[in-house]
Parts: structure tokens; sequence; C-alpha cells
């Protein structure tokens, strides 16, 4: 039987090496969670003798944490789950045991298997580093119900940055359902009940609409050296994020640190959400209304960002045999489909994708081809050992600016000398 670890759980890398065991650290919600509770469960049922000791961080950022500490303590778990934008500082280290000839050798895993985005986030080295769990993009969750109240058009494929901003104005409502525009002497002073859009000022979440305008967020993808937001595609995407809260359709800092976005959709105070699929499965508990998402909205062409996971082995692991054999099952249709059907993930195995497991008609969203649709256009941010501290600097960066209103110059400036010192010390994935 397997064990779901708390917090505080051992990694087990010293354990009997001729056990068939494999440990897994993985995040993620109650609903995510219990998703790896079942496939862990589905592995043994399907292979006689295995043991999969799951341990459960709370967050992101604490698997983050405990990988780092277990790594630097040689009590690494065999496997852990975690995004392409996070998996360089263990790279560069040589704490991952690539994957290549394993992948080349095996029976039932295959490269072509999967949408080439994906394996493609994870190669470092020339090495095959980790396998792909998923591929997602960000997209745009509506409250479909609000829509039709106040009857606005719902969004299109090919919908432009204006056409969104106008849409927000249209369902961003007081108590009585008037509309609240910034400006408006008729609603100054009345706090909006429903905001029509909520969005995170981050880099990943200008990156996509900076690639739409032809831009780039940086100098180099391949190898880094410093962002480059300065020029006349950046800036012009980067002055209409930062009007969002001028003109009144995003909730105030205060407001945002009151009730998140997630929170605030599933309440039905907040018309539009941009996120990735990981909201899913806590939507699909919401009975108040009905939702839906849509593309991201482009200037002159579709662009998204790339948002994956995968299952990386360690180095230092004396089981790698055993977390192969998870892995080939992990990754199979019946593991893929079982992660698929909880609603979490866009399958990075094509199979899987295309079928109804992902797809899930009768299911909401109902229109979940979407991001199927949407992974031509998928771009990575850079593979870079320090990338983690770029976002982390460059958040404080645009939070800042986004709810206090800096002026564009000093943003970019600010910006600039936040991040050249990390992409210094950072290490591209050659």
């Amino acid at each position: 039987m397997f064990t779901a670890a708390g917090v505080t759980a051992g990694c087990g890398a010293d354990a009997d090496p001729a056990a068939d065991t494999v440990s897994l650290l993985v995040a993620g919600t109650p609903d995510e969670l219990a998703a790896y509770r079942s496939l862990a469960a589905e592995y043994q049922k399907a292979t006689p003798g295995a043991t999969v000791d799951l341990i459960e961080a709370s967050s992101a950022k604490d698997l983050m944490t405990r990988v780092s500490t277990s790594v630097a303590g040689n009590a690494a778990p065999d496997l852990f789950l975690i995004n392409y934008r996070n998996y360089g500082q263990f790279a560069v280290k040589g704490a991952l045991a690539p994957l290549t000839a394993r992948l080349a050798a095996s029976g039932s895993l295959h490269e072509q298997d999967f949408y080439p985005q994906a394996m493609g986030a994870f190669r470092w080295g020339g090495e095959q580093m980790c396998l792909p769990q998923n591929i997602s993009s960000l997209a745009l969750y509506y409250n479909r119900s609000l829509f039709k109240k106040y009857e606005v058009a719902e969004p299109v494929a090919g919908w432009h940055w204006n056409d969104l901003v106008a849409t927000a104005q249209a369902l961003t409502r007081d108590a009585g359902g008037r509309t609240v525009k910034a400006g408006d002497p008729e609603t100054a002073g009345v706090p909006a009940a429903v905001h029509g859009l909520g969005i995170t000022p981050e880099l990943i979440r200008l990156a996509p609409l900076i690639w739409s305008n032809g831009g780039d967020i940086v100098d180099d993808p391949a190898a880094p050296t410093r962002l480059t937001l300065d020029t006349p595609e950046a800036r012009t995407v980067i002055q209409d994020f930062l009007e969002l809260p001028k003109i009144g359709v995003v909730p105030s800092d205060v407001e945002v640190e009151t009730q998140d976005h997630e929170a605030r959709f599933a309440a039905g105070k907040l018309a539009m959400f941009v996120s990735s699929r990981r909201v899913t499965t806590a939507f699909r508990a919401i009975t108040g209304f009905d939702w839906d998402v849509a593309p991201l909205p482009q200037y002159r062409s579709p662009a998204n960002i790339l948002h994956s996971d995968a299952y990386c082995m360690t180095k230092a692991s004396s089981r790698q045999d055993a977390a192969w054999r998870f892995l080939e099952y992990a990754l199979s249709d019946p593991g893929a489909a079982l992660m698929a059907r909880t609603g979490r993930t866009v399958p990075s195995r094509i199979s899987v994708a295309t079928s109804p497991a992902f797809l899930s008609p009768g299911t909401s969203p109902a229109r979940s081809q979407i991001f199927l649709d949407t992974i031509p256009v998928l771009r990575p941010v850079p593979t870079i050992s320090t990338w983690p501290e770029i976002e982390d600097a460059t958040g404080k960066v645009l939070e800042n600016a986004f709810f206090h209103g800096d002026p564009l110059d000093k943003v970019i400036a600010d910006l600039d000398a936040a991040t050249r010192p990390v992409f210094q010390r950072g290490t591209a994935a050659r």
C-alpha cells in the first residue's frame, strides 16, 4: 500500500534498493493530491509487489524547498514533479538522472508519444532530463452567466487586447448591476461588486502578449543575458497592462489581499480570469453559474506561453529502475488518462490529450479543445538555472507598478536593474 507522507516525511533514498518501491514528491490542491493517490493506488494494482511512497508538499514553494534541502542533504526522493521554469537549478547541479537512454530503450514510452513543445522544455545539455506530464497554456476563464445577463458578446478566437478591455469595462458592475466606469461622475466612489478581469502582474502573464505584438522578453531565448522590454512592441504591451487598474476593471491590491482571483471568480465576483489549466479542478465544483474558457486576446498574431510539469528522477536515487517502471505507467494511456479526468492537466501524451479523458464531453469547460488548439503557438520562457529568481524580481517590480502607478520608463529601468545580475549568475540549457 502506498503511503501519503506529511510535510515532515523523509524521502527514503537510502532504503533497500532491491525493494520495488519508489518515492514521489508532489504538490497540489487537495483535489490534485487525491488524484496522485489514485495514480499510486492504480499503479500498485497493476504492478504486484510495488509500493509508492507519495510525499505531499503543501505548495509549489514547499516542494521547491524540500527538493533543495533533500538534494543538499543526500536524501532526495526518487522522483519529483516540477515545472520547467524551475528545474534548471537542479539540472545545473547534476542532481538529476538523464532519461534519454531509458526512453530510447523503453518498450512502452516513445518520444513521439508526447507533444514536442513539452519535451523540448525539459532538455538540458543535450539530454532529455525529465518527462513531461502535462502541456498547458494560459486561457481566459469567463463567467458565461454574467455575459448572458448583461448581454455581452462572449470571447472568440482572434479577439484583440482592446476587445478584452472593452469587455472588462462592460462587465465591471456595482451591487445594483450598473456599469462602474473610471472617470464617470455617476459612479465615482461606488465600489464594484463584480470586476471585469482578474490577471496577476507577472512576467509570465506579459510574455505571451509581448510575443503576440512582435516583441520578445529576452535578448537570446537560448542563452539570455538580459530582458528586452524597452522595445516599442514590449513598451506598448506593458503600458496597456499597467492601465488596467487605472480604468477600474481589476480588483485593487487590498481586494486581492482579501480574496484572491481564483476565489473571487468562484464566488461570481470576477467576470474573467487569466490562468492555466490548473484551476479547472476547483472550478468544476462551481454550481452557482455557468463558466467556460476562451483563447487569450492578441495584438498582431496568436501567442501563448508554455506551462508544463514533468517527472524528474534524482541522480542520487538507488531505486532508479523502480522509478522508471512507475514513470512508464504514469505516462501510459491509463495513467495519463487518470490524471486527465481530474481536469487538472492537459496531458502531454498526445493520444490522451485528444481523447474523451481530457476533452470530457458534457463537463466544464465545454471548450477544452482550446487548450489543444493553442499548442502550435506555445513558447517557453528561457530555461536558465536562475529563472525562478528572475520571476521573483520582476514580480515585485510589476506588482508595485500595477497597483501604485509607476511611470513606464521607471518600470522598465527597474526591471532591468533587478534582473541583470541574476542573468549573469545563471546557466542556460545548451
